[in-house]
């Protein structure tokens, strides 16, 4: 989103999308999340368990799938696949050649040929989108719809106060918006997945609307700055 088709930042589109979502976020606090809530939550879904009808069935089962540890273990794990050939290769052509080797200047050889693989890609993406939601959930310290409380509790690592931002939105926009930008025909598809998994967290109760809005932005920026150093860098 904030990245051209030749790699380049748009800075200025950044700057522009963090400042309308800051905006977004005050009058989110001051209380247009409260009316957005209402309208889309369904009071008899419940976030641990899968019960309140079919529409809460589906949106727990959402919130299963595209959590950011699916998305690190499938990713990761065809990232290692990908990584362990590349050096089983590399050392066979190393072990035939007049040039000797070590084991570490192969598998460093490998990871900057590996850093463009379109899993390396996603997981990078999805690793520090994560990592960055997961610290600003304890710094902010927003109670959870299910509270309804006002104020922020910052430094609370309990569940009910870690709603800001949604790690699943983060998860998923880092995810799906890489992998809409490395195969641009699917991005109609990546994105209404993402959106419907941002809503679905309203949905079944667990985040306020800026809320999946703030990880939305933090998915897609991450995903956007992963792309742009890996390319760049080659």
């Amino acid at each position: 989103m904030f990245l051209t088709a030749h790699n380049q930042l748009k800075k200025k589109w950044l700057m522009w999308g963090g400042a309308i979502v800051a905006v977004l976020v005050v009058l989110g606090v001051v209380g247009l999340d409260k009316f957005l809530y209402l309208i889309i939550d369904n009071p008899e879904c419940n976030p641990w368990f899968i019960d309140g009808g079919f529409g809460c069935r589906c949106a727990f089962i959402i919130g299963k799938v595209f959590q950011a540890k699916v998305w690190l273990v499938l990713t990761g794990i065809l990232s290692m696949v990908v990584l362990l050939k590349k050096i089983i290769k590399s050392g066979i052509k190393y072990r035939n050649s007049k040039n000797h080797f070590s084991l570490i200047v192969v598998i460093k050889n490998c990871l900057s040929k590996i850093r463009t693989n379109y899993a390396f890609l996603i997981f990078s993406s999805v690793f520090v989108a994560s990592i960055t939601t997961g610290i600003l959930k304890i710094v902010i310290g927003r109670p959870r719809p299910i509270l309804f409380s006002e104020g922020f509790h910052p430094f609370l690592i309990e569940w009910a106060f870690n709603s800001m931002p949604s790690g699943h939105a983060a998860a998923t926009f880092a995810g799906l918006v890489m992998f809409g930008m490395l195969a641009p025909r699917w991005k109609p598809l990546t994105w209404t997945i993402a959106i419907v998994v941002g809503i679905s967290r309203v949905y079944i109760g667990a985040h306020w609307p800026t809320d999946v809005l703030v990880g939305a932005f933090i998915g897609m920026v991450v995903a956007d700055l992963v792309k742009y150093w890996a390319f760049r860098r080659k």
